[in-house]
């Protein structure tokens, strides 16, 4: 396969930066879109010329790292996969292939494609976790939870951070993603203690974030590479507003 790429170079977080053509020849079809990139970047470095900057770390669709708008989507045309999960057979011979970073004032773009995104790390700081005293560990069969509960907490917890939901939305909201993190522990026993102050918390930190408001259109649920669902973003608004109203309870 022979292709054109239209590669998103930006020097720092300053820089204007610009999309720049390159050829990428003699790809094969069962490539992955970042082993595509790796030829790319071979054939600069051949030629003293500085190589394309991406995330990128497991390939397996595991990490979350290799964040990419590819002609316009977040992680490229398939559905409920990574960018380096995405294979060149995807593609069309001679077809033009548009490589942005996300877009987000939240996601800073450090170099080319590769962005800051220690925002989500931030949101998980404020109020991702348990952190009442259980004692010694229990036996795992004292705490009896509905397999529909586990499966949905489970569901929610599949979140690797990724980013695609908030390059998706055209308000850059992380609702999708904040939503999903408050889910998997609001969902389980060991979660209930600290409910509603977690959501609290990280609603509130990722709005000093700079994220958006949600838009309601559903596009964070359509690109995200796990197919997490926007109920989760329903139950996080029921908690948020419970919160508000009952805070003299909690």
């Amino acid at each position: 396969m022979n292709l054109t790429l239209k590669v998103w170079r930006q020097k720092n977080t300053e820089d204007k930066g610009k999309l720049v053509t390159y050829p990428a020849s003699d790809i094969s079809p069962d490539m992955s879109f970042l082993e595509m990139l790796d030829v790319v970047n071979e054939g600069l470095i051949k030629k003293n010329e500085d190589p394309i900057h991406f995330d990128h770390d497991c390939r397996e669709g595991i990490c979350g790292m290799c964040s990419l708008h590819i002609n316009g989507r977040p992680h490229g045309p398939k559905q409920g996969i990574t960018t380096c999960q995405l294979h060149m057979r995807s593609f069309k011979d001679g077809e033009t292939i548009v490589i942005e970073p996300w877009r987000a004032a939240a996601f800073p773009v450090i170099k080319d494609l590769a962005t800051n995104r220690e925002a989500f790390e931030r949101i998980q700081q404020a109020g991702g976790f348990i952190s009442v005293n259980t004692g010694g560990v229990p036996d795992a069969n004292e705490i009896p939870i509905p397999k529909v509960i586990a499966d949905e907490a489970f569901n929610s917890a599949t979140c690797i951070q990724c980013g695609a939901c908030v390059a998706a939305c055209k308000n850059a909201s992380a609702m999708l993603f904040v939503s999903a993190k408050v889910s998997q522990l609001a969902l389980l026993p060991q979660g209930q203690p600290e409910r509603y102050r977690r959501v609290q918390a990280m609603v509130a930190q990722m709005d000093a974030e700079g994220f958006g408001n949600c838009t309601n259109t559903g596009a964070c649920e359509a690109e995200c590479p796990k197919e997490i669902s926007i109920s989760n973003i329903a139950r996080m608004n029921r908690d948020y507003l419970n919160a508000k109203l009952f805070k003299d309870e909690y």
